[in-house]
């Protein structure tokens, strides 16, 4: 990889530092050099990164010593560290890599093995611009315009994060909208199995550097309808020696009956056909034959079509196939059996007797033949009047007829049965 350094200096130490090398000296240890490169990494003009060169001297024969980095950026630190190990005069270096756009303080910190900190050196402030990837989200679509069920359909979903990862950052993605489940590493998702519907799919992502990204995707899928066909008839109202067949055929230039099911019925055979575009019927006796075709396609959506067959019985057949023909009319030239006068004229005289024997019968047994009673008879006179019997009668104030007995009691008149009624 070819790196641009852009500038490369010596750090003089300010008067203040004199304390912080004397805490250093204490622990044995001597700076002898300290330099920061800044590099240009995508070559873009911008500072992108900060190497740090340290050289270091010890007065004991191994002393071992923790270098730390750290880089603060919009109230965030991210430490870039390595232990080293002095021996005589050793050097080291640390690279900071920006992880957003604006001003990095930096910071050499030294800590012995403890983790206890020595000393620090305050650095350059940096004004640099990420050449690592920041988080990026992504949903792309590869499918037709108009989508049904069924339908090849993919997402491709796109991620990156450099940021993050470089410094131990890394964030969660969540993925909302679909009807199923979906994986986090799943990379590609398969929607040719969704159901009909709109949707509104979105992932986010943050990760601990507080970077976020998300990306948005709407889709519509239709109902695919149901296969659109019509059988193709040859040899109708033709002879059995001639060739016959029923092929399926597509109304819909897109549609594919390839991987669809079809299933043929004949009213005249008890068993189906299965999976095939062309029906034979060439093998078809003479006769009137109702053939179904259904046609079911991957959504099991069914579509149903059919044709009526007249076959014709070849000229030259032999007497057996003559004989399994069906009944054929020919007209005035059909041959028709006389029916016998004599026949006739035996069933006609069998009817009067047993007639003539029903009617003596009912004769003999009048009473059968009364009608039930209905109820008691009226009690009215000649002129339709109510008969009182010579008991006094009245009317009350609704028009109730009523006549009275000599022990007080009561009967009211029945226009109904034009009998009288005790109350």
């Amino acid at each position: 990889m070819l790196l641009v350094l852009l500038s490369a200096s010596l750090t003089t130490l300010p008067v203040s530092a004199e304390g912080e090398l004397s805490e250093l000296s204490d622990a044995g240890v001597t700076l002898v050099a300290l330099r920061n490169d800044t590099l240009d990494l995508n070559q873009d003009g911008d500072i992108d990164a900060v190497r740090v060169v340290v050289i270091l001297n010890s007065t004991s024969p191994s002393t071992f010593i923790e270098l730390r980095l750290i880089a603060s950026h919009n109230d965030r630190e991210v430490v870039e560290k390595t232990t080293m190990e002095i021996s005589g005069q050793t050097n080291a270096s640390l690279t900071y890599d920006a992880w957003s756009s604006g001003k990095h303080e930096l910071e050499l910190a030294f800590f012995d093995m403890n983790g206890v900190r020595i000393t620090g050196i305050e650095l350059p402030t940096y004004d640099m611009v990420p050449s690592l990837q920041t988080p990026m989200l992504g949903l792309e679509l590869f499918g037709s315009d108009t989508l049904e069920t069924g339908s090849s359909c993919e997402v491709n979903r796109m991620f990156a994060d450099e940021t993050g990862p470089r410094y131990g950052a890394i964030g969660t993605q969540t993925f909302i909208g679909a009807p199923f489940t979906v994986l986090d590493n799943a990379t590609i998702i398969d929607c040719s199995n969704w159901p009909a519907g709109e949707y509104s799919l979105k992932e986010t992502y943050r990760n601990e550097l507080g970077q976020t990204a998300e990306s948005w995707l709407n889709l519509s899928i239709q109902n695919r309808p149901a296969p659109e066909f019509e059988l193709l008839l040859t040899g109708d109202q033709m002879t059995t020696d001639r060739p016959c067949l029923v092929a399926l055929q597509g109304l819909n230039s897109n549609e594919d009956f390839n991987s669809y099911q079809k299933t043929w019925e004949v009213s005249t055979l008890k068993e189906t056909i299965s999976n095939t575009s062309v029906f034979d019927c060439s093998s078809l006796p003479a006769g009137v034959h109702l053939i179904i075709l259904k046609v079911t396609n991957l959504e099991n959506i069914v579509s149903t079509e059919a044709v009526n067959l007249v076959r014709l019985p070849a000229l030259d057949l032999s007497a057996e196939e003559q004989e399994a023909l069906p009944s054929q009319s020919y007209g005035d030239e059909t041959n028709t059996e006389a029916v016998g006068w004599y026949t006739m004229g035996a069933l006609g005289l069998i009817v009067a007797i047993v007639v003539f024997v029903l009617l003596v019968r009912i004769k003999e047994h009048d009473e059968l033949l009364a009608l039930p009673e209905l109820g008691p008879p009226p009690q009215i006179l000649a002129d339709g009047t109510p008969d009182s019997e010579g008991l006094p009668t009245m009317n009350d104030d609704e028009g109730q007829l009523w006549r009275k007995h000599p022990d007080g009691s009561l009967d009211w008149w029945d226009t109904s049965f034009n009998i009288w009624q005790r109350w």
